[in-house]
């Protein structure tokens, strides 16, 4: 059985949250999908696996409502069910920033086609001849899996740590385009935005993220896999499972040539945490 994956999120406002959530627990029950959806008053953000039929039917029905016309999941394929279970949850923020002037539903920063920024790294300069930097919004254990050629990267832990990240790397960025990607689209979004308030006016958003990167484009300019949330771990430019898994005792990624390392045992340890690289 083949299951179809989806990412998506919206930003808009939302104040039935109580109800909304147990329509989606419903529906997503009575589908048989598995996997998360966040609520917040600022949107929602979904990651969801199903047969090809409960994906459709999930999505139009959302689509359905006024505040979800204008969905676009990312998607990728896999031959297993990579979420355990199916969870609605209410949360401040769908991704937590700590910075409430930040409203994506009023005003996004631009954004720009995966295709395009293709282009841009092709050529080693935006359509105005500035230099392009990609900088990497996402926490530096997912950047370890993979990102793009000579990305700036702050090693950030959490979300909540770029805006002090940015303030202190600003200097570096002056005079070029910046484009600010993610796994799907969400925390750049929301970084673009900001550096757009701090004054930074070259500053872009990949629209859709690294997964529509690798959908319409490829691996072009990326080095290694994308890190995702879920069971496969890890995806290569074509959307397949990378091959690393998580280990269960300390969360680092696990790459499939340390899985042949003697410290890693499925679900107890890995080289990371018994003290061997």
């Amino acid at each position: 059985m083949q299951y179809v994956n989806i990412s998506a999120y919206r930003f808009v406002t939302i104040d039935d949250h109580e109800t909304l959530r147990e329509q989606l627990r419903e529906r997503c029950a009575a589908l048989g999908l598995k996997g998360t959806v966040l609520l917040a008053p600022e949107g929602i953000n979904l990651f969801l696996a199903g047969t090809r039929a409960a994906i459709d039917a999930i999505v139009g029905w959302l689509r359905e409502d006024a505040r979800f016309a204008g969905l676009e999941p990312k998607e990728s394929l896999s031959e297993t069910q990579p979420f355990r279970r199916m969870l609605v949850r209410l949360k401040k923020e769908i991704i937590t920033m700590r910075m409430p002037v930040i409203q994506p539903e009023k005003g996004r920063a631009p954004a720009v086609a995966p295709q395009t920024v293709k282009r841009w790294l092709d050529q080693g300069h935006d359509d105005a001849d500035r230099p392009v930097v990609m900088l990497d919004t996402r926490n530096a254990f997912e950047v370890a899996v993979g990102t793009f050629e000579n990305a700036v990267d702050y090693r950030i832990a959490k979300f909540s740590d770029f805006p002090a990240a940015i303030e202190a790397g600003r200097a570096d960025l002056e005079g070029k385009t910046v484009v600010s990607f993610c796994t799907g689209g969400i925390r750049c979004e929301k970084a673009a935005i900001h550096m757009r308030s701090m004054g930074m006016d070259s500053v872009y958003q990949l629209e859709g993220g690294i997964l529509k990167y690798f959908e319409l484009v490829g691996g072009d300019h990326y080095q290694g896999d994308c890190f995702v949330f879920d069971s496969r771990t890890a995806l290569d430019p074509v959307l397949k499972p990378a091959g690393a898994k998580t280990c269960f005792a300390c969360r680092a990624v696990v790459t499939p040539e340390e899985q042949q390392d003697p410290h890693y045992v499925p679900n107890a340890s890995c080289p990371h945490c018994a003290g061997s690289s």
